[in-house]
């Protein structure tokens, strides 16, 4: 378990320091933020830590607009450069078209054959974790089903699959700073699919960058979205089945529960992604003067939705700090919502449902063997590494 945040006061704490989110549980102070300072004005950004507030500012993108970035580091430095391009930063007729070329890719006629793969790649991987007697579960499963399945949906042949991984973790601790490695994956990424594309034009398939290139749609365009789909899906669906299993690790009861009655599997899947919450917070910025939570906000101004904070707030949801398998209802954030409700939350929904259906068809103990570390992030949420035996 983590510590808390050090006593202080609330101007003590740099929520933009992504130590500060690895080696403390900032649960008591999202629930202080939301009973004191629901709007919180900080020196460059807004704060917003309410369930109620976020859905607002989620649901209505002409006051708060995405076409500048949607997280705190890029926001503060002035802008995204897939501004416009890029589905998730992107809003109005732009975004309505980059969502009806890319949601046949994520439908079920797509998603049935993946799901299929899913279900195989996980049973697979925790029977070599069993015969192993165990090891880093975020590397030996949660690191490689959601790489599987987003590979299979962009037509990554499997040979460079591994490598995709590899250049997708590295970028990702880049969006936390600004060192050369994170730089030279993202550069390379980006290369990889251009060349992909290209294969594509020339041979086009049913993958979602056969769909990309087949459209209206620049070579920046396929590309960013190519990159965004990437990096979005296989980074946080990883860190909500890597944290799944800590939770069910953690409660033993829950796992007992949910081991005694299949008819769980699916409140418990939502019950992980409430728990989990990948995506700590979504930016946005005003584009007019309006009030929030009592708060006037200037146009210009940069506001972070801290979905973490939102998907524990206790008007919602009833004792919401405890893990609970069988929570009903459960109006988590986790994917969004409004017009950038995520468009691979089935995808997420499949690989969360499998790995709940495998283990609890093989495993039995889930035990944690060795220290829990956590990744250095104040925009993604969860843990790097979990040694764990299962028997």
């Amino acid at each position: 378990m983590r510590p808390q945040p050090p006593p202080g006061t609330l101007d003590d704490l740099d929520l933009l320091d992504p130590h500060l989110h690895a080696s403390h549980d900032l649960t008591p102070l999202w629930r202080r933020l939301r009973a004191t300072d629901p709007v919180r004005r900080h020196d460059t950004f807004w704060s917003v830590t309410r369930h109620a507030d976020v859905l607002r500012v989620v649901r209505d993108p002409d006051t708060y607009t995405s076409l500048r970035g949607n997280m705190l580091r890029t926001l503060l430095r002035g802008h995204d450069p897939g501004a416009g391009r890029m589905i998730v930063v992107t809003d109005g007729p732009r975004h309505a078209v980059l969502r009806r070329v890319l949601t046949p890719g994520f439908g079920p006629r797509t998603l049935g054959p993946v799901t299929h793969s899913i279900i195989e790649a996980t049973r697979g991987l925790l029977k070599a974790l069993l015969r192993e007697g165990g090891g880093d579960f975020v590397q030996e499963v949660a690191a490689q089903v959601p790489l599987r399945a987003i590979c299979e949906l962009l037509g990554v042949p499997e040979r460079d699959r591994q490598r995709v991984l590899e250049l997708t973790a590295q970028a990702m601790l880049g969006e936390e700073g600004t060192g050369v490695a994170a730089r030279i994956a993202q550069s390379e990424i980006l290369l990889y699919y251009t060349r992909l594309a290209a294969e594509r034009r020339s041979a086009p398939g049913t993958d979602v960058i056969s769909l990309l290139v087949s459209a209206d749609l620049t070579e920046e365009e396929v590309l960013l979205n190519c990159y965004n789909l990437i990096i979005g899906g296989d980074e946080t669906a990883r860190l909500a089945l890597a944290g799944g299993l800590l939770a069910l690790a953690t409660y033993e009861a829950e796992w007992a529960r949910l081991r005694a009655d299949p008819g769980l599997v699916g409140t418990a899947t939502e019950e992980i992604l409430r728990w989990t919450t990948p995506a700590a917070h979504v930016g946005r910025v005003a584009t007019r003067a309006a009030e929030l939570g009592g708060r006037r906000i200037e146009a210009g101004e940069v506001v972070a939705l801290w979905t973490v904070s939102a998907n524990r707030d206790e008007t919602v949801f009833d004792d919401p700090d405890r893990f609970d398998v069988g929570r009903r209802p459960n109006r988590h954030l986790t994917f969004g919502h409004g017009p950038h409700f995520c468009l691979g939350a089935q995808l997420a929904r499949a690989e969360i449902e499998a790995l709940l259906v495998e283990l609890r068809a093989s495993v039995t103990r889930i035990e944690v063997t060795g220290p829990v570390t956590w990744l250095p992030s104040n925009f993604v949420n969860g843990v790097a590494t979990l040694p764990v035996a299962l028997a």
